[in-house]
């Protein structure tokens, strides 16, 4: 029996975040003998659908999701700067993972992908509490990294702020809310990891590993660094290549066997991964898909 589904990953299309190709990724999943595999990029489905038919063609379950973006200080028509992440001033924010159960949870993403753009842009694409409630049918969300709408206030100390966060998505999503832990090496995810069992056993909800996979193997970890740095080089300024801006090399799609490892603590986290994935179900009739028409005026000239 598999072990562990990876569940939080990104593509390329995670813009200048993510460098894994849709078809790599799920070849990934075949090698390792997983029988799903999650794609949840940035605040947007725009390898959804490719992602969705590849991966059926390869005999691997399509979990469908998305890691938003969510406004924690007021709501998402809010335009102001915080800094809540080092590394410069962006609108506060902090991270959810969601994932299609079904197809109603499939169209609610797309609309809260849409949302995000049209009504949340600032800097990214965000969401609200708000919107969540309204679109959350068919979803199952997880408290992401350790910029998680959880997490984040663990990391900082902030015990208390994690709890009633906590309590919020439990509120929306109820047992399809789940806390996740990760483990890269970094000393702020050893601290959530040592206080993030404590909280979801008080509250009633679930632990779940996760690996924030960004690109395949453990050698990529350089040029998918070089591929962050692009936005910051200019004719005037040349990046340090050499510092890893995730502060690690190990969001790779990592084994099974590497996954029971790392989280040998915690094996419940490691079977939370094989619930979900048993619970996320899309079936989408693709024969079915409508494409908007966009009619060109008569006296447009063009035939």
């Amino acid at each position: 029996m598999p072990q562990f589904v990876h569940i939080h990953n990104h593509s390329h299309y995670s813009l200048l975040d993510g460098a894994c190709r849709i078809d790599d990724l799920i070849q990934a999943a075949v090698d390792n003998g997983m029988p799903a595999v999650a794609l949840t990029d940035h605040g947007v489905m725009f390898g959804a659908i490719e992602f969705y038919k590849k991966a059926q063609k390869a005999g691997v379950k399509p979990i469908v999701g998305m890691e938003a973006y969510i406004v924690t200080r007021g709501s998402r028509f809010d335009r102001s700067s915080q800094t809540v992440e080092s590394g410069g001033r962006r609108a506060a924010y902090h991270h959810l993972l969601l994932l299609a159960r079904d197809e109603t949870g499939y169209r609610n993403l797309i609309k809260l992908s849409s949302l995000g753009h049209i009504e949340g842009y600032y800097y990214k694409p965000r969401l609200d509490t708000e919107i969540l409630r309204k679109h959350r049918d068919g979803l199952l969300a997880t408290s992401a990294c350790a910029g998680g709408v959880v997490s984040a206030h663990l990391a900082a100390g902030n015990d208390t702020e994690a709890y009633a966060a906590a309590e919020i998505y439990k509120d929306i999503f109820g047992e399809d809310f789940y806390i996740e832990i990760q483990n890269h090496g970094i000393e702020r995810e050893d601290l959530i990891r040592q206080k993030a069992p404590r909280l979801a056993r008080e509250l009633g909800l679930k632990l779940v590993a996760t690996n924030d996979v960004h690109y395949l193997k453990h050698e990529h970890a350089v040029p998918h660094n070089i591929m962050l740095l692009i936005p910051d080089a200019s004719s005037t300024n040349t990046p340090d290549y050499s510092k890893l801006r995730y502060q690690t090399d190990q969001a790779y799609f990592k084994s099974s066997a590497e996954m029971a490892e790392l989280f040998r603590e915690y094996p419940e986290a490691i079977s939370s991964t094989l619930e979900i994935a048993e619970k996320c179900n899309l079936q989408l009739d693709l024969k079915k898909m409508h494409m908007p028409k966009f009619p060109i005026p008569a006296d447009s000239g063009v035939e």
